[in-house]
């Protein structure tokens, strides 16, 4: 995009950026300039401390105190620190707007990262009693933190942003993509992230349209979506939460398409909000997104919210929570779709090329620790593994338990003491699984320290078991690929 497309005039971003380098506005200079108990509170909206390390009146105080801590400044101060960029200039792109006796931010501007900024719209939070426009511009919030940290992050030729927003999920993916391309159906979206890009020294490929419409017929080695995928009756009011799709029909959507978008070996990652309803397995109906994909996939949940608290959140997250009518009408759609709960999670796939496509829908609240990029990159290597090892390959491999892997262990006391009611394997790190195992399968567990191969194992284990090698292998195969799946034991690569 060029010039006209972006807030300011290339000019324009490029003075903006000499005056934050020079002030140091960057994550590192406020952090030093302010301290840690400053900083901490900044985090918690607490800006008490952050305006008492703040009132010298330099170039950085400035800056800290109207795009850190909300505050009206004296327009000679807030010139004097955004120069060599006029103020006539950030005025007319909104970056600051007149206020009082002085200026106030009219954007976001976020230091982010080591030595990036991220320019979005100022949130409801800090406009009370004003209307968010209908194409507003998130800045860096909860979903993009998940996103940001659950993408594999693998060098690729070719990646894709859907629905870019501000463009924060397309500076991540400019760190380790030769190529960028990013996607926005909003026009005003595609002009913040065209700024973004600019005055971070990036150049991406922005192309207006709906999700996937503007690349059709275009493969890429990487898409990830942090989509508008709030869901209700299907209604726009703004664009960055609400898709226009009816219930969580978005979810859907993007898994039907990644096939089409995938090069071979490419992956898709998105988050996505999917409906509980009532006499339904939420499980198997977001597994139905995935039937005759032929993708791997592998879907996350990581949280559950009722239909009120959930209501509640996203008219909060416009500064409508005070419109009962909008409630009801929501609640109403709930409820005439018998929808008891909605979970949100992180949907991973991979276009493999296999005829047996792996498919795993799993809960896995309070057990995911961040970031899990690695994770889901393991996930599928691991996957890939197993395949080539076919039963027989599994058998000859040998295999190590993980680091840090834990026993856990529930006993009854009876009349000859303990007895054990059962065995759970526990991962303290990473996805933090658990499984309840039986005797055999913490004796093969045991035995993993990567000397013996598995069949050698099953051989001692089954003359202490009485029974035949033949019948341990065939009853300890799936269990293993479980296992190796799980991470609770990884081969030994030679």
């Amino acid at each position: 995009m060029d010039g006209n497309d972006m807030l300011l005039s290339p000019a324009g971003v490029e003075a903006l950026r000499t005056a934050l380098t020079r002030a140091a506005f960057t994550a590192n200079g406020i952090a030093t300039r302010l301290g840690p108990q400053a900083t901490g509170g900044v985090a918690r909206n607490d800006f008490r401390a952050a305006l008492r390390a703040t009132t010298d009146g330099d170039p950085l105080a400035t800056l800290i105190r109207v795009f850190v801590c909300e505050q009206t400044e004296p327009e000679a101060a807030v010139a004097a620190a955004l120069a060599p960029l006029s103020i006539d200039e950030a005025l007319a792109a909104g970056l600051v707007e007149r206020y009082g006796d002085g200026l106030r931010m009219g954007l976001d501007l976020e230091p982010y990262g080591d030595d990036w900024w991220v320019l979005a719209d100022v949130p409801a939070s800090a406009r009370p009693g004003r209307s968010l426009h209908a194409e507003h511009v998130l800045g860096i919030g909860g979903a993009t933190q998940t996103m940001i940290g659950a993408a594999v992050r693998q060098p690729v030729g070719s990646a894709l942003d859907l629905g870019t927003g501000s463009g924060v999920q397309a500076l991540h993916l400019s760190t380790h993509a030769r190529q960028v391309t990013a996607t926005d159906v909003s026009r005003r979206a595609l002009r913040f992230a065209a700024t973004t890009a600019a005055l971070n020294g990036q150049q991406w490929e922005l192309l207006r349209g709906d999700m996937v419409e503007p690349v059709a017929g275009r493969r890429f080695d990487l898409v990830v979506s942090n989509p508008p995928f709030v869901v209700g009756p299907g209604t726009t009011t703004h664009v960055y939460r609400d898709s226009g799709r009816v219930g969580d029909a978005i979810g859907a959507e993007l898994a039907a398409a990644a096939d089409g978008l995938l090069t071979e070996g490419g992956t898709m990652q998105y988050l996505a909000n999917w409906v509980h309803v009532a006499g339904e397995d939420w499980g198997e109906r977001v597994a139905g997104w995935f039937a005759g994909t032929g993708l791997d996939a592998w879907v996350i949940q990581r949280e559950v919210a009722d239909p009120m608290a959930y209501v509640n959140l996203w008219l909060t997250d416009v500064g409508e929570a005070t419109d009962p009518q909008r409630m009801a009408d929501w609640l109403d759609w709930f409820d005439a779709h018998k929808v008891e709960a909605i979970g949100f999670g992180i949907v991973s796939l991979r276009r493999g090329g296999h005829d047996d496509p792996v498919l795993r829908v799993e809960d896995l609240r309070q057990r995911v620790q961040a970031p899990m990029g690695d994770r889901v990159a393991a996930w599928f290597d691991r996957q890939d593994w197993l395949r080539r090892q076919g039963a027989d390959g599994l058998l000859d491999a040998r295999y190590r338990a993980a680091d840090g892997l834990q026993l856990r262990q529930e006993a009854t006391m009876g009349p000859e003491g303990w007895g054990v009611d059962r065995q759970v394997l526990t991962m303290p790190h990473g996805l933090r699984w658990t499984e309840e195992i039986d005797p055999l399968v913490l004796a093969l567990v045991g035995g993993a320290d990567g000397r013996l191969p598995l069949r050698d194992q099953i051989a001692l284990l089954a003359v202490a078991h009485d029974v035949t090698p033949d019948e341990l292998g065939e009853a300890a195969g799936p269990i293993v690929a479980h296992l190796v799946e799980r991470g609770f034991i990884e081969p030994v690569r030679s």
